[in-house]
This record gives C-alpha cells, sequence and structure tokens, in this order.
C-alpha cells in the first residue's frame, strides 16, 4: 500500500484537496481530525493540556477551546513545542491505526493529510509527498477571511510554519491552488 503524505501551509487549501480526493474515492486520513479525537475529554492528552495551560482554554461544556489554546500556542514557541509533545504521540498512533485499518482491507493508496508533516519529521513515513501551495498574497487573505483574523495575527501564524518554498522543495508533487476550487479540481483525474 502506497502512503502518500498531503501537505501544504496553513490556509492553503490542503481540505479542499482532501474533499476533491475523496470525492474520487480515495482514502483520506487526516491528522487534524485525529487530533481532535485524541483531546476528547477524560483523554490522557487532554488532562495534561489542561494541566500545562489551565482551564483557560476550556470551553463551557468542557471541551478544549481550540481557538484559545491556538491564540497561545502561534504567540509561544515554547508553548507550541509543549502541545506537540503531548499530542504528537497520540496523534501518530492514532494515524498508524488508521493506516493499518486500510492496509488489512486491501487499500491501495492512502492520503494522510498532515498539516506539520515536514515540520514533524513525518516525511519518511510516507512514500512520497504532494504539497498544496498558493501564493503568498492569496494565503494570507484565506487565512484572515477563514478565522476572522487581522493581518499581523496572520502573518504571525504563516511564519510558526516551515516557509511555502522549502515546503515546495520537499515535493513530489505540486498542487496549485491559487485559483478557485473548479480549477483546482480540473487538475484531479480518476
Amino acid at each position: 500500500m502506497r502512503i502518500i503524505g498531503l501537505t501544504g501551509g496553513i490556509a492553503s487549501g490542503k481540505s479542499l484537496v482532501s474533499e476533491i480526493l475523496e470525492e474520487l474515492g480515495a482514502v483520506v486520513i487526516d491528522a487534524d481530525q485525529l487530533a481532535r479525537e485524541v483531546v476528547k475529554p477524560g483523554t490522557g492528552p487532554y488532562r495534561e493540556i489542561v494541566g500545562f495551560f489551565g482551564e483557560k482554554v476550556l470551553q463551557p461544556d468542557g471541551t478544549l477551546d481550540r481557538r484559545a489554546l491556538g491564540g497561545i500556542v502561534f504567540a509561544d514557541t515554547e508553548a507550541r513545542k509543549r502541545l506537540e509533545q503531548i499530542t504528537h504521540p497520540a496523534i501518530k498512533q492514532l494515524a498508524r491505526d488508521r493506516i493499518e485499518a486500510e492496509r488489512r482491507r486491501g487499500t491501495q493508496a492512502v492520503f494522510y493529510m498532515v498539516p506539520l508533516l515536514l515540520e514533524a519529521g513525518l516525511s519518511s513515513s510516507v512514500d512520497e509527498i504532494w504539497v498544496v501551495h498558493v501564493d503568498e498574497g492569496t494565503q494570507l487573505e484565506r487565512l484572515m477571511n477563514r478565522d476572522k483574523i487581522g493581518r499581523e495575527e496572520a502573518l504571525r501564524k504563516i511564519s510558526a510554519q516551515m516557509p511555502m518554498d522549502e515546503k515546495m522543495k520537499c515535493a513530489h508533487v505540486l498542487i496549485d491552488n491559487s485559483g478557485t476550487p473548479e480549477e483546482t479540481g480540473l487538475g484531479f483525474r480518476v
């Protein structure tokens, strides 16, 4: 079974590309979704996050307030590293479990969508890397609109990740998502 790492910068359109791939019948395992699963109330990572960051990262219903937590970790490199130390091992294990389940089903290829695939040193765990990219202006505008944030906060989030040019150098396949969703979808064939 081939494991294809799907990555790109923040607000580059990884989710759009994964939706297109799924519509074409591909299996996509989304690390962001796995990250939500491993921090559900009562899990070990959840307890560690609350213990480290405090109750200020909780919503009234007791679930994690991802926006509040993001505001902390995108502004503080050490806090981001600690969050990654807490969550990454659990996410990696859940991903391995899901990939193994697909292998047992006889799936020929799995797309593992990981925003920080390269930053987390996961490139050796995939057979090839597909990078979704956009130009800087489009990325900034999409991030500001998507997250309803100002330019300064958006730039801080973008700069917390590996530069797009560096990610693109690691790609086996580049997917330009600077245009419309329809234009991005036209590049895919069954």
